[in-house]
């Protein structure tokens, strides 16, 4: 068994089983996610939510897939079809690849490269084309109009979680992602650097359009924005991709700050550390959901202040005095 994986064809299967053991799992968490979501809002605001589609409506996300899959994909006329199509192809698969640098476990991800976090900024970055594409081949201005705004938003917040980032670079010296986690085994980096992990949750916030910055799906004045024009699976797609981008933002919170796999207290070391990285995820995506429950939506002129005139100088002002305190203790890894 060992001489057949040490061979091409024993190393693309390997690889291809490790895949599926991360992509199953995450497309079963993101149908449910939806159910989760709909659950908790409900009970937030006194209703019952999904609770007819099996017991206790837990067949309600493969009710709402087939929903999907059985309606009709309606292009409109004057679209064009090829970057149409290909639009929510790329969202969703940029939200699935992203995972293959993400370790569940001490040495458990598919691609345990030393660059993973370049890799994740990569990725993070091309995601702006899907949106893009879907709102300009749509030949519609108010998917158009709702293109803009995504990706006006997502390139904001996205040079204040780079700084954040940064951060937790010093603090570690190594960019894999492993080493990173390993680095928080007595202090998790939410200690130190509290009010960096404030800036980079609501930064996620406003990457995966969450409440309340989702002004690209503002649904008055925009009608759901650049994916408008978009109807069953396709449709379907960008809604799977926005929940797992949901997923990849929480473990990569878990990852950054909150210690990855490792328990909070010593004594709870008898769990499994992939338990661990699971139910830290759990809490960062009830709080997604929590503050959709709980907060009003920004105007555009709020968000991209909030954006530009408050994250970006704090988290640079914090990115200098973190290098600074390294420097002076002592403290900068080796």
């Amino acid at each position: 068994m060992d001489a057949f994986l040490t061979t091409p064809i024993g190393i693309l299967a390997l690889t291809v089983a490790q895949a599926l053991a991360i992509l199953v799992p995450l497309l079963i968490a993101v149908a449910y996610l939806t159910y989760a979501e709909r659950k908790v809002l409900a009970a937030m605001q006194m209703r019952k939510g999904p609770n007819v589609v099996g017991p206790f409506g837990l067949l309600q996300p493969f009710a709402d897939a087939l929903k999907m899959l059985m309606k009709e994909t309606i292009i409109p006329s004057g679209a064009s079809r090829a970057l149409f199509i290909m639009a929510p192809m790329i969202t969703f698969l940029l939200a699935m690849i992203a995972w293959a640098v993400i370790p569940v476990n001490d040495g458990w991800a598919i691609a345990d490269i030393n660059v993973g976090i370049l890799y994740l900024f990569a990725i993070s970055s091309l995601g702006v084309y899907g949106v893009i594409i879907a709102g300009w081949a749509s030949n519609s201005k108010y998917a158009f109009l709702g293109a803009l705004r995504s990706a006006a938003q997502m390139v904001s917040y996205e040079v204040s979680m780079g700084f954040v980032i940064v951060t937790v670079l010093l603090c570690v010296g190594s960019l894999n992602l492993t080493e990173i986690v390993r680095a928080q085994q007595n202090v998790w980096f939410v200690i130190p650097l509290f009010p960096m992990f404030i800036i980079f949750f609501i930064s996620a916030l406003a990457e995966t359009n969450r409440a309340p910055f989702d002004l690209p799906e503002g649904e008055s004045e925009l009608v759901a924005g650049f994916f408008v024009e978009y109807s069953s699976m396709s449709f379907g797609l960008f809604f799977l991709g926005e929940y797992a981008n949901m997923i990849l933002m929480s473990a990569l919170t878990t990852i950054l700050f909150l210690g990855g796999w490792y328990p909070p207290f010593a004594f709870l070391a008898f769990i499994p550390g992939p338990l661990w990285f699971i139910a830290k995820i759990c809490f960062c995506l009830f709080v997604f959901v929590w503050v959709r429950a709980t907060f009003p939506r920004y105007r555009y002129d709020q968000l991209m202040r909030l954006g530009w005139k408050v994250f970006l100088p704090f988290s640079l002002l914090w990115l200098v005095l973190t290098a600074a305190v390294l420097k002076l203790t002592g403290w900068l890894p080796a």
